[in-house]
């Protein structure tokens, strides 16, 4: 058996053209939404996302507002950036690109709910929990989009969620086991005990641990859809948290790169123009 693979440059692709429709409709209306962000130094992978972003952006007529900082800003400056953005009309959602080395906790909680781009604002994740609407996280939700373009089954399916960080993990666990996708989920970790026990049983198996080849191909249930959000570093390059093997065994895969990392910013495109929508009073085109 080879994976069908789960592509998320191809989705990319395809929910730019969609958004593009919905940007179109918001400019005659007089809106265009605009995205902020916050980077604080010169991480060269930070640079990277930041400047993918805006890029993602300028392709759908989505408008720009970047604030880069030195990395000796403190935390006050941070702070004040934010609150700049909060009162920006121009601005209808933005983030703050971590790490910062400052305290994030206090700058996602300064960043308006509204215009909390990523979805982990606790007003926003405590809506998640109460099923209330609110923006999602863009990872998470990218997950779930990336297996509906693809069919997956997800009602009433088995679905085990390795890794319980706070951008990935358990958040998706909550949408995952909402009524709109009524899947059964499991949340293991790096301290569960017998992990393949659960991964063998699973139809889906979403890895978010940052463990390189975690997940074996004799930990995969043949036939099952396996995702890779993993990220950790080997030998300086990026390393997923599936094999390569595990193509060989799973009916469909999303690789990383390639699979998770665009779907997350087509969500932060979703969720950008969505927050103009909202702000002008009109729903997607």
């Amino acid at each position: 058996m080879s994976a069908t693979i789960l592509d998320g440059k191809a989705v990319l692709a395809t929910i730019k053209d969609e958004l593009r429709t919905r940007v179109s409709a918001l400019a005659r209306r007089g809106t265009v939404p605009g995205l902020g962000t916050v980077l604080v130094g010169e991480d060269p992978a930070s640079s990277w996302y930041v400047g993918a972003k805006h890029r993602d952006c300028a392709e759908i007529g989505v408008a720009s507002l970047r604030r880069d900082l030195p990395a000796d800003a403190t935390l006050d400056q941070v702070l004040a950036v934010v609150d700049e953005l909060n009162a920006d009309p121009a601005c209808t959602a933005f983030l703050v690109q971590q790490p910062t080395g400052l305290d994030e906790f206090a700058i996602l909680s300064r960043v308006d709910p509204v215009k909390d781009v990523d979805g982990l604002h606790p007003f926003n994740l405590g809506s998640l929990v109460l099923g209330e609407p609110a923006p999602l996280p863009c990872t998470p939700v990218g997950v779930v989009e990336l297996l509906r373009r693809y069919d997956v089954p997800l009602a009433g399916a088995e679905v085990v969620v390795v890794g319980r960080g706070l951008t990935v993990g358990r958040p998706l666990g909550l949408i995952l086991s909402r009524r709109s996708e009524n899947a059964t989920v499991t949340l293991c970790h790096t301290g569960t005990r017998d992990l393949a026990a659960h991964t063998r049983r699973a139809d889906v198996v979403v890895a978010a641990a940052g463990v390189p080849d975690l997940i074996t191909p004799d930990m995969v249930r043949p036939g099952a859809a396996v995702l890779d959000v993993g990220v950790a570093r080997r030998d300086g390059k990026i390393a997923g948290d599936v094999h390569p093997d595990v193509a060989e065994v799973a009916g469909w895969l999303s690789p990383n790169p390639g699979g998770a990392g665009p779907m997350t910013r087509a969500m932060l495109l979703s969720n950008v123009v969505e927050a103009a929508e909202r702000a002008a009073g009109a729903g997607p085109a």
